[in-house]
């Protein structure tokens, strides 16, 4: 057998082959395939990646095209970089790094994402962008305190326009709170707050951000005590007490159009 490709049994007698190699003193596998030239095609390519210093992503995809190419930013990353990760990540310059989602798709993320992304793969389903954690679907948006409903230049935007930019300084976050909407007629700020019950039903626009945050919270609360029993979120007003919570939820007015429909129900 040669040196790198091993052969295996599953556990209804088939044979496989197990392609490894072994780099600065760490053994690393490069995958499980049908036949013994698959797998040593792959061992091969390997070994020629790891000594062509020549070598860069993406090029190197199609120059070797042989090692699945999460493996390849795996091996080059270690190589270039002397960190083994084990998700297809290759540090950069200037405190961020590239996570491959594909040979054509470069997600970029700041250093301090590293420890999370290089123990959580990240997974797309149409064009939603999740990891698995502890058995949760979560988005990657929810890292930046992005609700699951939210909507690209609506909720939210990415400053320089690259939606593969996860930078967090490239992230910001317009409407932060559940059934808030920022709006701007003529250059005037206000944020409308809506509830959802068999289509949307506005609560009512208000001036600041908080106010209509807080005014769904009492939407929702008066929703609860009408009988409509959903698991509506609610808002976590950071930095507020309780008291001025208090007065805030006191002093805000929901639509009257809003509590007629929770009567008539």
């Amino acid at each position: 057998m040669a040196t790198g490709v091993y052969e295996a049994t599953k556990k209804d007698g088939t044979h496989y082959y197990r392609a490894n190699i072994h780099y600065r003193s760490k053994h690393i596998s490069l995958g499980s395939y049908p036949t013994f030239d698959d797998a040593n095609a792959v061992y091969m390519q390997a070994r020629e990646l790891l000594n062509d210093t020549g070598a860069t992503l993406p090029e190197a995809f199609s120059l070797y095209d042989k090692v699945p190419f999460e493996k390849a930013v795996i091996l080059l990353n270690y190589r270039d970089n002397g960190m083994y990760l084990g998700t297809p990540i290759y540090l950069q310059s200037g405190r961020y790094f590239i996570y491959y989602l594909s040979p054509e798709v470069e997600l970029k993320f700041d250093n301090d994402d590293l420890f999370y992304y290089s123990s959580h793969k990240i997974l797309q389903r149409g064009g939603h962008l999740y990891t698995n954690d502890y058995g949760m679907q979560v988005s990657l948006l929810s890292r930046y305190g992005i609700k699951n409903y939210a909507v690209a230049g609506t909720d939210y935007e990415f400053v320089n326009g690259d939606c593969h930019d996860f930078r967090y300084e490239n992230i910001r976050n317009i409407n932060p709170y559940y059934g808030v909407s920022r709006l701007n007629e003529n250059g005037r700020v206000s944020y409308l707050a809506r509830i959802h019950i068999n289509g949307n039903y506005q609560i009512g626009i208000y001036a600041s951000e908080t106010d209509a945050a807080i005014a769904y919270n009492k939407a929702v609360d008066l929703a609860k005590r009408a009988g409509i029993d959903r698991n509506y979120p609610t808002n976590y007003i950071a930095g507020l007490s309780a008291s001025d919570y208090a007065d805030i939820y006191t002093r805000v007015k929901v639509s009257k159009s809003y509590r007629e429909y929770l009567i008539s129900r």
